[in-house]
């Protein structure tokens, strides 16, 4: 793997849940290639953020994606989630 990559291990999780939002904190770290512990810190920050919410369904928790939050850098004013998502993730984008 790369020394260094474009999108941060927040960006990365996004885009897993995004992909699947059913998806399990131990999929997300593996595929993100982190520890599950902390797939689950960013998920919670993702949550309190206000990007996910989270219910939960059977022994699950299903996670829905608010694509019109704002993306966090003075750099990127103006911008939301969303966008990104749309490029790399174009039927989740708009979600």
């Amino acid at each position: 793997m790369a020394d260094w990559t474009f999108l941060t291990n927040h960006g990365h999780v996004l885009l897993c849940v995004a992909r699947d939002p059913g998806v399990r904190h131990r999929d997300v770290a593996e595929r993100v290639g982190i520890t599950e512990r902390a797939a689950q810190r960013i998920v919670a920050d993702l949550i309190e953020a206000g990007y996910l919410e989270s219910t939960r369904e059977g022994r699950r928790n299903h996670y829905r994606l608010n694509a019109e939050m704002p993306l966090r850098h003075p750099q990127e004013e103006g911008h939301q989630v969303g966008e990104i998502l749309a490029v790399l993730e174009p039927e989740h984008g708009a979600a």
